[in-house]
Parts: C-alpha cells; sequence; structure tokens
C-alpha cells in the first residue's frame, strides 16, 4: 500500500515537473501572454486538464516557474558570494550580480517583464528569501565592523528595492540593456559605497 502511494506521489511530481519545464522554456521564448495552453500542454504529453488540476491556471503554473527560477538565481548569488576574498565583496558582488542577471534573456523574460505584466511585482515569497539574505549580509558586516550599525532589517530592504526596480528598469523591451547595466552599476557602487566604515 505505502508502494502505491509513493508510486502516486512520484508520479504526481513528475507530471508537476513535466509542466513547469515545458512552460519555462515557452514562457522564456514566446513571453507568458503569447503561449498557448494547448500547445505547451501537448508538447509535454499533457492534457490542459493536467495543468489547471496542477496549478489551477496559466498564472498559478507561471507563479510556480518564477519560484523555480527565483530559486536557482538565490543559488547563483550565494555561490558568488561564498567565493569573495570577504565578506564586503560577497555583498558587493551578490548586488552586482543581480543587477547583471537581467541581461540573462530567460530572466529578464519571466522574472523581469512577465512577472510584473501579470502580478504587479515578484511573488511575495520570493521578495522575503532575497531580503533576508541581505539582512543576514549585512547583520554579518555590522558585526565585523565593515558596516556601521543600522537597522538592517529595513536597509535590506531598501537595498532589495533599489536592486529590483534596477533590474526591472534594465529588463524594459525598450532600452539598451547594456547601457543601463552600466549606468545601475554605477549607481551601486554610490549607494552602497555610503555603507561602508573608512
Amino acid at each position: 500500500m505505502q508502494q502505491q502511494r509513493r508510486t502516486r506521489a512520484e508520479m504526481i511530481e513528475e507530471t508537476r515537473a513535466k509542466l513547469v519545464a515545458t512552460a519555462r522554456r515557452a514562457f522564456a521564448t514566446q513571453g507568458f501572454a503569447h503561449t498557448s495552453m494547448d500547445d505547451f500542454t501537448a508538447a509535454a504529453g499533457l492534457t490542459r486538464g493536467a495543468l489547471y488540476h496542477h496549478f489551477g491556471s496559466k498564472e498559478g503554473l507561471l507563479i510556480a516557474v518564477i519560484e523555480q527560477v527565483e530559486a536557482e538565481v538565490g543559488e547563483r548569488l550565494q555561490a558568488v558570494s561564498d567565493a569573495a576574498p570577504s565578506p564586503w565583496e560577497g555583498f558587493r558582488r551578490r548586488c552586482r550580480t543581480y543587477l547583471e542577471l537581467a541581461l540573462e534573456p530567460e530572466i529578464r523574460r519571466i522574472i523581469l517583464q512577465d512577472a510584473r505584466a501579470v502580478f504587479g511585482d515578484v511573488p511575495q515569497a520570493a521578495q522575503s528569501v532575497g531580503i533576508a539574505a541581505l539582512q543576514a549580509s549585512l547583520d554579518g558586516l555590522i558585526a565585523e565592523a565593515a558596516v556601521a550599525p543600522l537597522h538592517t532589517g529595513v536597509t535590506a530592504r531598501m537595498i532589495y528595492g533599489a536592486v529590483t526596480e534596477a533590474s526591472f528598469w534594465i529588463a524594459e523591451t525598450d532600452g539598451d540593456h547594456e547601457a543601463r547595466l552600466a549606468q545601475a552599476l554605477e549607481g551601486l557602487e554610490r549607494l552602497l559605497g555610503g555603507l561602508r566604515i573608512r
């Protein structure tokens, strides 16, 4: 009996993973608005009913895709931070890398264009993870006297907001993405420089 339950759970997970992977490819290349549910469910070898059963709607599936992409972004940012020669440099590189990711077509389309167009912003869960990571970094930097004492909760939110809004701006369809990235990185350096104890 337990073996059957596990098999059913595995089948459910496999179906969900197939839908997310197929939708992710479709959203990245065609955009959310231009992706046909019938086309990508057929590409996954599934039905529209499977999509509704597992995600409730096309928007529910987009949330699952966003969560997957954001989790990968979080891992990449942590790896960049961990590889830096100092905690300050790790914090700085984490913020810079987030801006640089706005040039990646999949992230630009799914996270920075479609998420905002459909939901008005990145889902709250993704925001909370990003803010918590920044706050933890700031707490560590204050503990080692690299940053002057301040309220890390609000400062993390302010930095997250600035970097996220700059990323949305870099990703706008009518802009020069490379030039905007350069301008955003310059602004970020001035913003972060004000936190350091010299």
